[in-house]
């Protein structure tokens, strides 16, 4: 005896599958998005299982307070990486709606608070004028996160493009505010181009040691650059790669202070003309979704930041 189910209980249970299926993918990709980072360590071993995100601001900020106060008679090294401004905005409580700019404004004061923390700890201990501080960040705004007509990924004003674009200024131009009262002069722009490369050589520099000499070394100190001893950085030429693609060229002109930069690949934007890849999350670096240019794109930077 036959127990086939008859065709129309078959498209319903077919359907309900795919819609099962569907919803799956759906919250493999958003749905865990905040529980990604499902594990909290500190050196080799595991303090927090799962992570809780509202209170890994807080636990992050005090472990650095406390490495300060613990090496406060010694030299020290403290990197910190920061949640934020990251999507998907991991906000605390407290900080909710403190901003007039929606959850991205919420998620910078939420930065700024615990940068002040960092930066208090220093002078309570009286380390200020003793310890050079470095914020920055690794790209520019991530133009794609959106929800609705909210920007969730920072803005870059002028600058053209944004992260995952590896020529683009938008994508490789980040903020570098450096402090050491006593050291470096306050309320000073220096516009010359500098790389996070750099950070190796200076700290090298200013621990007192000697950079290896059995390979080349891309970064440069910062120190003189960054005191005013001189006026122009040392990085004649800086080469912009997405990926494993190189993307653009930059020429810094000692003679004029002229800066040039060459276009090699640009993104194709999705959709067409919008100035980002809204279609497909962010822009990709190879293939069809990019653009060759031969000859290159050629851009006078000193004339026109933007591009």
């Amino acid at each position: 005896r036959s127990s086939d189910l008859p065709i129309a209980w078959k498209l319903i249970i077919g359907l309900a599958l795919g819609g099962f299926l569907f919803f799956i993918s759906w919250y493999a990709s958003h749905g865990f998005i905040r529980y990604w980072n499902c594990l909290l360590m500190k050196n080799h071993e595991v303090i927090e299982q799962p992570i809780n995100l509202e209170r890994t601001a807080a636990l992050m900020t005090n472990e650095a307070i406390s490495f300060i106060e613990r090496h406060k008679n010694t030299p020290f090294l403290l990197f910190f990486s920061f949640l934020h401004v990251h999507t998907p905005l991991v906000t605390t409580k407290k900080f909710i709606g403190t901003s007039k700019h929606g959850l991205y404004g919420d998620n910078v004061e939420e930065l700024d608070f615990i940068v002040g923390k960092i930066l208090g700890a220093l002078e309570k201990e009286g380390l200020q004028n003793k310890t050079l501080t470095y914020f920055t960040s690794d790209h520019g705004g991530y133009l794609e996160a959106r929800d609705g007509n909210a920007q969730l990924g920072g803005w870059n004003g002028i600058y053209k493009g944004g992260k995952g674009m590896g020529g683009y200024e938008g994508g490789i131009r980040v903020p570098g505010i450096f402090r050491w009262p006593g050291v470096l002069p306050a309320n000073t722009v220096i516009n010359e181009p500098t790389s996070l490369m750099d950070v190796y050589p200076t700290v090298v520099y200013l621990g007192g040691g000697t950079l290896p000499k059995d390979r080349v070394i891309d970064g440069r100190n910062l120190m003189p650059l960054l005191q005013g001893l001189v006026t122009h950085s040392e990085h004649e030429f800086m080469f912009h790669y997405c990926g494993l693609s190189l993307h653009a060229v930059r020429w810094h002109q000692a003679e004029t202070g002229a800066t040039w930069k060459a276009h090699y690949m640009t993104p194709v934007f999705h959709p067409f003309g919008a100035g980002a890849c809204y279609g497909r999350r962010m822009c990709q670096c190879i293939g069809e979704h990019v653009i060759h240019h031969k000859p290159p794109l050629l851009f006078e930077l000193s004339r026109s930041e933007e591009h």
